[in-house]
């Protein structure tokens, strides 16, 4: 993650109803049960469609995405 989202009616930062297709790939473990696990999933692509602010459900241009601070600070 390299950003987040900031709600510009409320100032909500940390609670968002987010909407996106995702392409992975991921090594799947059954177990003799049948069971699944999945592993070492990669993201290959994601769209994110949609964010909703969780504290006033403002979306569209009320919600802007925030770079998050680089290692040195």
């Amino acid at each position: 993650m390299t950003s987040r989202y900031r709600c510009t009616a409320c100032g909500n930062l940390t609670r968002f109803d987010v909407v996106a297709t995702r392409r992975t790939r991921a090594f799947w473990h059954y177990t003799v049960g049948g069971e699944l696990s999945v592993e070492e999933e990669q993201v290959l692509d994601a769209v994110v469609e949609s964010v909703v602010c969780r504290w006033c459900s403002a979306s569209g241009a009320a919600i802007e995405e925030v770079p998050l601070p680089g290692p040195e600070g």
